[in-house]
């Protein structure tokens, strides 16, 4: 799950984590009470999107009066921005951060992620900041530093030091950069984190480090234990596919393809998906219905496939283990019947109850294409829906 920035910087605030003074606001009128309490002789009206690449898409304004902030807030307000992270749809803007302005003295990137490689979290800096860390990994990989950090322990202040003397911090301000570190680290830990990135960490004109971005993801899956998180998600920011699939239980991510893919077990969907692409078809998402899907579950399912106006065809990959492939067959059938499919249907059962499952298949009289293995349900459904459009696979 995603948050906003002034929502993450409030959550670092909250662990001593030096953040500048701003507000959200959701109104022009809003934005230019907010900068009049701030104070400042400089004002960043940030848009509050949940993509990266805001400034160079035009959702990043300097002004330097309340009144210039009423009116960068109206041009942005309603907006849509495309970045590199939005897709060509790109996001509207709802709300915004109003920020004191910083007298920038150099800039750096801090992050903490997990090291999949061997199971440590690992706190990366890096003296290139404001630039995506990507860049820098392929550019000057030598400029960045990691740290990984022993779950017992947590992180050491003397690896915090390590890394601010690494990416040349200067010495009397190193204290103030290990308290940041450590308030970030605490806030990774304790709030279930996937993600927290500071970029820019900046050192100020007047001595001072401050967290200028903050970007906090947070595990789903760790959800229930913090509340006051949940009550941040922005529904506005997610697809509305995905926020119904989660009330079914059902793990579903969007992309960009026409054959709509349903399949139990996470590697089973990667793999129906990657032999899919290698039939030259394209997938139009991730759905995972789970090891015990009940017949509701696969209703649900399939119209949150369909509400994907760009999908031509649907393929059904089931090997079953624990769930049982007549309970699928009669799932499928019961929401052909319900929805009134009419795109083709390609269904692949393999495992427990097989037999029976396609012989439910079979006496439903539907139009739904059987297929003997993985190879040959991604060849029947790219064909058949390259002969409903009427083109020629590519």
């Amino acid at each position: 799950m995603k948050i906003h920035e002034y929502q993450g910087k409030q959550l670092l605030k909250d662990y001593r984590v030096a953040v500048p003074r701003g507000s959200v606001a959701f109104t022009p009128e809003e934005a230019g009470e907010a900068a009049a309490a701030i104070g400042s002789s400089a004002y960043v009206v940030k848009a509050q999107i949940h993509a990266g690449g805001r400034g160079k898409a035009g959702g990043v304004k300097v002004v330097h009066s309340p009144e210039q902030v009423s009116e960068a807030a109206t041009e942005l307000l309603g907006k849509v921005l495309v970045t590199h992270q939005t897709g060509r749809e790109g996001k509207e803007v709802r709300r915004l951060l109003i920020e004191e302005g910083s007298a920038i003295d150099k800039e750096y990137y801090l992050g903490i992620v997990l090291d999949r490689k061997i199971s440590r979290v690992t706190m990366i800096a890096s003296s290139e900041g404001g630039m995506e860390i990507e860049e820098v990994a392929a550019n000057t990989p030598e400029k960045i530093v990691r740290e990984t950090i022993d779950p017992l322990i947590g992180l050491a202040p003397f690896q915090a030091r390590r890394l601010a003397f690494a990416i040349g911090i200067p010495g009397d301000k190193v204290n103030q950069a290990v308290k940041l570190m450590l308030g970030l680290y605490q806030v990774f830990v304790e709030k279930d984190c996937t993600i927290a990135e500071i970029n820019p960490l900046v050192l100020t004109k007047e001595g001072k480090i401050v967290a200028l971005d903050a970007k906090l993801n947070f595990d789903d899956n760790g959800l229930f234990r913090h509340k006051d998180i949940l009550e941040l998600r922005d529904p506005n920011e997610e697809d509305q596919k995905e926020i119904e699939a989660s009330k079914y239980g059902l793990n579903y991510i969007a992309l960009d393809g026409n054959i709509g893919c349903m399949v139990n077990g996470a590697g089973l969907a990667m793999a129906t998906m990657d032999i899919i692409k290698a039939y030259h078809g394209e997938p139009a998402n991730f759905l995972d219905v789970g090891g015990g899907a009940s017949k509701e579950k696969v209703e649900a399912a399939f119209r949150l496939i369909l509400s994907d106006p760009h999908v031509e065809g649907i393929l059904v990959n089931i090997f079953g283990g624990i769930m049982k492939c007549d309970v699928i067959a009669e799932g499928i059938v019961a929401a052909t019947k319900s929805i009134g499919l009419n795109v083709p249907l390609v269904v692949r059962l393999e495992g427990t109850n097989v037999a029976l499952g396609k012989e439910i298949l079979k006496r439903s009289g539907l139009a739904i294409s059987p297929a003997g293995n993985m190879a040959d349900a991604a060849g029947k459904i790219v064909s058949l829906v390259d002969q409903t459009a009427g083109g020629v696979a590519q």
